[in-house]
């Protein structure tokens, strides 16, 4: 009843803002510089077109998504909330809290940061330019929000470090499908069938560091850093607990305008189950499906934004390449690669992204695409997007 009552003030929300564009750009009240701090609402609204290569029903314009935050700044206190709602028979029928955590700036280079957040794996929260993602969001290693505590602190010497511990993972919220996988981040769920095994990751010590280059000639900017990820899985149909181990290694560089980004790593799961020892139950959007417990990953990301095109403020054009390579013989490896260009026009923007993709859940695979595959056929996404911002 609460998940229900909370999609229906989301719905007002969005619906207002819609309604009244002219001031949603003006959503703050107070000033970031004082001690009582400003409190500003932001978000975007998302339609879409998709053309896809497997199926012929989505064909039509179409609300998708709708996006919250309310941000909270200070000179020592910060808070942060974002909630997404998504259509898919009706609107907000699948929604989520993705963020909701405050913070404290001891000073200008060191903060604490409690609550459900991004995981410090990889090199951001986003490893690529584009908006659709790369299969490693799939694997749960990409754009995960957690719960806990964080501390990150930034040195003379360009250098960044992170440190986390994570006590779970955020639940799960409301959606038309499954009863544990309504959540936006990609985590270990209850299996809606009892024959699978229920599995809960736990106790996550994450680090990360990144290192600026200096010494690369002007214009250029690089980084490049290492983050690891361990935790426990708690296997909560047989009582054991087994664990996580993930390492990642990540590199960017940037002349003028354009940009390139490559990240590779390991992940290695022990889920302690005798019955499916090579394959976890994980879920996320509403969906449920069975990921290898072991391989490497891989993404590659190129871009670059063009500025003042005509009456546009900026056209950027992109690629990426991204794979999870199973160590498991006769486990077909997943892949999602994509090329797309974003448009720019004040407070709107376009996107147009062709994506390819192999033993991809998302992308027209079965639903053991993540698992041991067997899908040869590669399956085609025409993904257009328009997003409203305020």
């Amino acid at each position: 009843m609460q998940k229900k009552a909370l999609n229906y003030c989301v719905s007002l929300l969005l619906l207002g803002c819609a309604a009244t564009p002219a001031m949603a750009a003006d959503l703050s009240i107070g000033d970031p510089k004082t001690d009582l701090g400003e409190l500003k609402l932001s978000g975007f609204l998302r339609a879409k077109y998709q053309d896809k290569s497997w199926t012929g029903n989505d064909h039509k314009l179409t609300f998708d998504a709708a996006r919250i935050n309310l941000d909270y700044t200070s000179p020592k206190i910060f808070g942060h909330l974002e909630y997404r709602c998504y259509q898919y028979n009706k609107l907000c029928d699948f929604s989520t809290l993705v963020d909701a955590y405050v913070g404290y700036n001891i000073n200008d280079s060191h903060l604490l940061q409690a609550g459900l957040q991004p995981v410090p794996f990889g090199p951001g929260r986003f490893w690529e330019s584009n908006y659709y993602g790369g299969v490693i969001t799939q694997i749960g290693l990409e754009d995960v929000h957690n719960v806990g505590l964080k501390y990150q602190g930034k040195f003379d010497t360009g250098t960044q470090v992170e440190l986390a511990y994570f006590t779970g993972d955020g639940g799960s919220y409301s959606g038309p499908y499954s009863e544990d996988a309504s959540r936006y981040t990609t985590n270990f769920v209850k299996p809606e069938d009892s024959s699978l095994t229920h599995l809960d990751e736990q106790n996550m010590f994450i680090g990360r560091v990144k290192q600026e280059i200096r010494s690369l000639p002007e214009p250029m900017k690089g980084n490049i850093g290492a983050s690891y990820w361990q935790s426990d899985i708690e296997n909560k149909t047989n009582g054991q607990t087994g664990d996580r181990q993930a390492w990642a290694v990540f590199g960017d560089v940037s002349y003028n305008n354009l940009g390139f980004g490559l990240t590779l790593g390991k992940n290695e799961v022990d889920n302690k189950d005798p019955l499916t020892p090579k394959a976890s139950l994980m879920g996320s959007f509403d969906d449920n499906f069975m990921v290898a417990n072991e391989g490497m990953f891989y993404t590659a990301d190129v871009s670059y934004k063009f500025k003042n095109v005509g009456k546009l403020d900026a056209v950027m054009p992109y690629a990426m390449y991204s794979s999870y390579v199973k160590s498991e013989d006769g486990y077909d490896d997943s892949s999602r690669h994509l090329v797309g260009v974003a448009t720019y026009y004040k407070n709107m923007s376009f996107v147009a992204e062709y994506i390819m993709g192999k033993n991809d859940f998302l992308i027209g695979g079965p639903s053991s695409s993540y698992a041991q595959g067997g899908d040869d056929e590669t399956h085609e996404l025409l993904n257009l997007q328009f997003y409203y911002k305020f």
